[in-house]
């Protein structure tokens, strides 16, 4: 990889990291640790650790020097996650192949990850294989595109104005909404013991602007399905029509969002 594309990864993750992390992703970190039942002295493993929300939440909780874990197979994410906290031990890999030892965490978590790995039920295996036996495994997932009406309708428009590659971009994390395929997987899988619940909770953008400028600035380019410069003002322009509903007195762009959570104890 060259310094340039580098780079650029390195410039959308923060992106992620600025507009993203603290519209969307913050508030669940507390559920997942939960979930995860982590604890003090635990040794925790955040699979598709993205720029290390969820890693720096556990880490927290857990307090042990050098007891967090993140992966990820993204370079430019594990750049800003290194930059962010560089105590916890960050390593560039695949979910599908973790190379750790068998039993070796307390608790592994995945947090909206597990809807891009191209070995899913194989990634789920691995996350059996390196939890110890009593520890935890929590992972959440996006519930369905249709419960989440203002995605919904950023698909649509974006659809129209810039064609089916950028509007499956944004379809992607919510393709594991379906509970009982989600229980299903975690069956087939060797997890009958991990039940799924369903959360909600709220996403908060600043503005419209910065919520529409954090999918394409930040999560299209990730993706690589970047708009065209003409593709982008369409968007942003006629975004104020299609969101206004979600746009309060204040100007912030407020929205509900719900999520599975799948999470169980390995016998």
């Amino acid at each position: 990889m060259s310094s340039g594309d580098l780079a650029a990864l390195i410039q959308g993750a923060n992106a992620y990291e600025e507009l993203l992390v603290p519209a969307l992703f913050e508030e669940w970190t507390g559920r997942m640790i939960e979930a995860a039942q982590i604890r003090s002295g635990h040794r925790v493993l955040d699979v598709a650790c993205g720029t290390g929300v969820l890693a720096r939440a556990a880490g927290a909780r857990a307090t042990r020097a050098g007891s967090e874990t993140g992966i990820d197979p993204g370079p430019g994410m594990l750049a800003v996650a290194r930059r962010l906290a560089p105590d916890i031990a960050w390593r560039e890999g695949a979910a599908e192949a973790l190379p750790f030892p068998d039993e070796s965490f307390d608790a592994v978590a995945s947090q909206f990850g597990l809807m891009f790995f191209a070995g899913r039920l194989r990634a789920v295996r691995e996350m059996i294989r390196v939890v110890r036996s009593g520890g935890r495994i929590a992972v959440a997932v996006w519930d369905s595109l249709e419960n989440i009406p203002a995605y919904a309708a950023e698909v649509t428009l974006v659809q129209r104005i810039a064609g089916d590659r950028p509007a499956d971009a944004l379809r992607a994390p919510f393709v594991l909404g379906d509970r009982n395929e989600l229980t299903a997987l975690f069956a087939e899988a060797g997890a009958p013991w991990v039940s799924v619940t369903t959360h909600h909770g709220m996403g908060r953008f600043p503005t419209l602007r910065s919520m529409m400028e954090a999918d394409i600035f930040g999560w299209l380019p990730l993706m690589g399905a970047p708009l065209a410069e003409d593709q982008v003002q369409r968007v942003l322009k006629e975004a104020h029509e299609v969101f206004g509903c979600y746009v309060g007195g204040d100007g912030k762009m407020v929205f509900h969002i719900s999520a599975h959570i799948a999470a169980g104890t390995k016998p």
